[in-house]
């Protein structure tokens, strides 16, 4: 598979990022091994990017993974919510332990939405700098959903990397268009910073446009790399064979074609409310006492994490 600098940072990637949040126990609830395995064949067919998070809960797949991958030619990423120097440290701490490994490749601030923002987060980016300097983190960035947010980032050197949301209908822009983001995401490739999309797909909501709607972000000169949640082989094959090619073969399209993830709240639910205060896209409600999803929902499973019942889940 081709690889691309990211942006100023030196730092060479696979154009395919395998987003990890699939397979943990939010979403497919893979076991470690079968989770691992699947890191390990993305690895063996040429995808050397990976994206996680700490509150993904899933260092532990990337772990087992790492065993048979060259840790020297991988590059992980991942994020944290610290806004403090202490809790940057903390976050550091359990990822270079959770990981095995003695550096992280890129470093972000989860879900920046300005520059305001992410002047309240300047504790934890100091800490994050001092760490760099000690080479355990090669590149600082942040996540956004939201077009301020990378144009907020635009304007800090510290901040080298920024992964957006980016798809062909613009699902989960809390601020604007996918023109307007494009706009964005163009100014900040052009002062040198590394850009990986998120969410071509919508969350899963253009699967069945799954080959026009990964086009559109792969054609895209300005976009590094894509990152891309996959649960199996064939979805790997599949997000391959588009990235190298633009179609992919009438079997794995079948395959693929027959998945439509979505989000499921158990019987059991309480109507606690955790979940609609975590969403920030208003994709869940309160019904009847019940949570239910809407059709703002982008399947982030970010409102499980917070279910105290463990009642929802993207399948």
């Amino acid at each position: 598979m081709k690889r691309v600098v990211l942006g100023n940072t030196g730092i060479e990637v696979s154009r395919l990022c395998f987003g990890s949040l699939t397979m943990t126990p939010y979403q497919a609830n893979l076991s470690i091994k079968d989770g691992s395995e699947l890191i390990k064949y993305a690895y063996r067919k040429g995808i050397n990017f990976l994206d996680t998070a700490e509150i993904y809960d899933n260092y532990q797949y990337i772990r087992e993974a790492l065993k048979e991958i060259d840790r020297r030619e991988y590059v992980i990423a991942t994020k944290c919510y610290a806004y403090t120097y202490d809790m940057a440290k903390e976050s550091l701490k359990l990822a270079l332990s959770e990981l095995n490994t003695d550096y992280i490749d890129i470093f972000m601030l989860h879900e920046q939405e300005s520059i305001h923002t992410i002047r309240g987060h300047w504790e934890a980016i100091e800490y994050f700098k001092e760490a760099k300097k000690k080479g355990k983190i090669r590149a600082i960035g942040i996540s956004t959903h939201r077009i301020d947010g990378v144009l907020g980032a635009t304007k800090v050197d510290d901040i080298e990397i920024i992964h957006p949301i980016v798809n062909m209908q613009g699902i989960g822009i809390q601020d604007g268009s996918i023109d307007d983001m494009l706009k964005a995401i163009k100014k900040a490739y052009d002062v040198g910073k590394g850009i990986y999309a998120m969410k071509p797909l919508g969350g899963g909501h253009l699967i069945k446009r799954a080959e026009e709607a990964l086009n559109f972000v792969r054609d895209i000169s300005y976009i590094h790399s894509i990152a891309i949640g996959m649960q199996s082989k064939d979805e790997i094959d599949y997000n391959i064979s588009l990235m190298e090619s633009g179609f992919a073969s009438e079997t794995l399209m079948n395959k693929i074609g027959k998945k439509n993830r979505r989000l499921i709240v158990a019987d059991y639910c309480i109507g606690c409310g955790r979940c609609v205060s975590t969403c920030k896209h208003n994709g869940i409600k309160l019904v009847n006492g019940k949570a239910v999803p809407n059709g703002n929902c982008i399947l982030c499973s970010y409102c499980a994490r917070k279910c105290p019942e463990f009642c929802i889940k993207v399948i």
